[in-house]
């Protein structure tokens, strides 16, 4: 077994980051445009915030398979790392960060298909603050990941 088996290997790491920070940036971007440019009374929305909702779309797809590639491979052997004590932090970074990503799914395809508008603005901040949260847990679940297996365990 290699001494970083429990790694992504480089392409899915930048397709992953890649996701995360276009979906970052494309919501952070929605949000400033939405409640500062197009925040008058009255005003139809700005152009650019049927844009940046059809990129921060492209990016959730993208981001769903690359779930899914970390399904296969990543999250199962982490989880069986996760038993060896220096692994446990990553163990439960690791589970929070899935359950966010499902919270996000979820709230996201709520927000597209099926939010009433009497709930939609409280639903788009529960949902900023579940990416917001999943993008700063991804730097703690990173760090954790810098360190190499043993070779005799």
């Amino acid at each position: 077994m290699s001494r970083f088996a429990h790694r992504l290997t480089p392409w899915q790491r930048l397709v992953l980051y890649a996701c995360g920070v276009l979906l970052l940036c494309s919501g952070a971007l929605w949000l400033a445009v939405h409640y500062s440019i197009g925040a008058g009374a009255g005003e139809l929305p700005h152009p650019l915030e049927a844009w940046l909702m059809r990129l921060h779309g492209l990016a959730s797809f993208a981001a769903l398979f690359m779930l899914g590639v970390l399904a296969a491979h990543h999250i199962p052997h982490g989880w069986r790392l996760g038993a060896r004590h220096r692994f446990a932090g990553q163990r439960s970074t690791g589970l929070v960060l899935c359950t966010l990503g499902g919270l996000l799914v979820l709230s996201g395809y709520l927000l597209y298909y099926f939010a009433p508008e009497a709930i939609r603005p409280a639903l788009g901040w529960v949902h900023t603050g579940f990416g917001a949260a999943l993008a700063l847990l991804v730097l703690s679940h990173r760090r954790g990941g810098a360190r190499p297996l043993d070779r005799d365990a």
